[in-house]
């Protein structure tokens, strides 16, 4: 299986793609990601949010395990969405993480995540989330491996 980054927005700015790029090319299966960019709603508030979501529920596979990302969702160490990853890839699901529009997601696709993280209080521009996921699936990565977590 596989791990699914789908996200609203233009593609990445170079200081974001260099980013990016460090962490994907160390990333081996079953950790390699593959990107979904979904342009931006042409509406605002409420519709956009409602435009947006209806064209990344149309991304979402049944069976595959969604993490949507959101600051109000749960907010988890690193070994614990390591674990999280590991367990679903181990058993053959797709995962599939989340990142919302300027608006973020209506119930359609908050409903329809298995989890909702949170990777911190603060609120982050879209772009530096895509790099602060792709380090943390690369750290998942290397966790599952069993290499040293500098933590532990």
């Amino acid at each position: 299986m596989s791990i699914k980054i789908i996200t609203v927005g233009k593609k990445h700015e170079s200081w974001i793609s260099e980013g990016v790029e460090r962490y994907q090319k160390r990333l081996k299966r079953p950790f390699l990601v593959e990107w979904v960019f979904l342009p931006n709603s042409t509406f605002d508030g409420p519709v956009a949010r409602r435009d947006d979501s209806e064209r990344i529920s149309l991304r979402l596979n049944a069976s595959a395990f969604v993490i949507l990302l959101d600051e109000r969702g749960k907010n988890i160490d690193s070994p614990a969405i390591s674990r999280l990853i590991s367990d679903q890839l181990n058993r053959s699901r797709e995962v599939i993480f989340v990142i919302g529009g300027a608006y973020g997601v209506d119930e359609s696709v908050s409903s329809r995540a298995d989890f909702v993280w949170s990777l911190s209080g603060l609120v982050f521009p879209h772009q530096l989330v895509r790099l602060i996921l792709t380090e943390q699936i690369y750290r998942a990565q290397e966790i599952a491996s069993g290499n040293p977590y500098h933590h532990e």
